[in-house]
């Protein structure tokens, strides 16, 4: 199977072939990572028409949208729907397998203090959920204050970085996750009602929506967990699944989605993509950048470039500074680009910036 038709029909279910979500939530429904300044935001204004810094702010406070820890820990917008499934539903119950999703220095941690992974975690969780009890909302270094009165010493190490004693990197995140704690808009912590988690083989299914054909090893990697972990949710879908050659190499597709793929909707018009956005995550780049310059170039490990699509295929990158009021952005050109299309999007990523002029560079 060609490369540019998967990738025709991941950005399709991406919600890039047309900018037609009906609103924040939809546009999130594959979800987008925050990581960047502005990424989330930018993401899904390209997926959907008049979206603004104000209604997007007002849509994450009352909870039409939802940033919160979810697929491997980060921060990303979310149907308000999916929190459950991408949050608490995705972490490991096995001792071993959760270790090693929360990865870092916990693992080592733990073993020396003699305490459980399933221990540690239930004990932060539910520190963190008297600490956002009764509506109180808390940025985190407030929120690190409020577990240094609720969890254990062993559980506090030194910070280098921070230069205190707080609950380590991603154990923190993950008790976010199993209660469901969410940012608001002035990115502070609050706790939102939970709701029922589906079946968590849901997000083999939803991975395969956006990204398939793919393989248990991507999908693994995606949602940031072991691949023990990942192929027994992969095992519970698979008679739901048909397999596709890309290249020499077997790959999995739903079944259901296999006409989709044969006959994916042309994408019209310029997108500016934040690094970070769903259609730019990494079982996407090998395709878009088959080049491995060209691949290191758009995304690496930290400053990343933003990407510039045109009717869908890949044609430059991006990057924006503040001059002033003025944001100016310069666009590295891969193929051609109308310059007015151009200006347009540019925009669109100026007034959300929240500047009140733009300059567009082409080079």
């Amino acid at each position: 199977m060609l490369a540019e038709q998967i990738l025709a029909f991941r950005l399709a279910r991406s919600g890039l072939a047309a900018r037609e979500a009906p609103d924040l939530a939809a546009a999130a429904r594959c979800p987008a990572s925050d990581f960047a300044r502005d990424a989330a935001l930018l993401a899904l204004a390209a997926r959907a028409e008049g979206v603004t810094r104000d209604a997007y702010d007002v849509a994450v406070d009352d909870g039409r949208l939802v940033l919160a820890h979810t697929i491997r820990c980060a921060i990303h917008a979310v149907d308000p729907a999916d929190l459950a499934l991408y949050g608490r539903g995705l972490i490991a119950d096995d001792d071993g397998e959760l270790a090693a999703e929360i990865g870092g220095a916990v693992p080592g941690m733990l073993e020396r203090a003699g305490v459980a992974p399933s221990e540690a975690l239930a004990e932060v969780s539910g520190a963190i959920e008297g600490a956002l009890a009764g509506g109180v909302a808390l940025d985190r270094n407030a929120l690190h204050d409020a577990l240094r009165e609720r969890v254990r010493p062993a559980l506090l190490p030194w910070c280098p970085s921070c230069k205190s004693h707080h609950v380590a990197g991603n154990l923190w995140r993950y008790g976010t996750r199993q209660v469901g704690a969410v940012l608001d808009a002035e990115r502070r912590y609050v706790l939102r009602r939970r709701g029922r988690a589906p079946a968590a083989a849901e997000a083999v299914r939803r991975f395969l929506s956006f990204y398939g054909p793919s393989t248990v090893a991507d999908f693994a990697a995606w949602a940031g967990m072991t691949g023990r972990h990942a192929r027994r949710l992969w095992q519970e879908v698979a008679g739901e699944l048909a397999e596709v050659r890309v290249g020499d190499e077997p790959a999995w597709l739903l079944a259901a989605d296999e006409d989709a793929l044969e006959d994916p909707p042309e994408a019209t018009g310029i997108r500016l993509l934040p690094p970070g956005d769903p259609y730019l995550q990494k079982p996407n780049r090998v395709l878009l950048a088959p080049d491995d310059i060209l691949r290191k170039d758009l995304f690496r490990a930290v400053g990343s470039p933003g990407v510039v699509l045109r009717d869908g295929r890949l044609a430059g990158s991006w990057k924006a500074a503040r001059k002033g009021r003025t944001l100016e952005i310069t666009v590295r050109k891969l193929g051609r680009l109308a310059r007015a299309g151009v200006e347009e999007e540019a925009a669109r990523v100026a007034a959300l910036r929240g500047a009140a002029d733009v300059a567009v560079v082409l080079l």
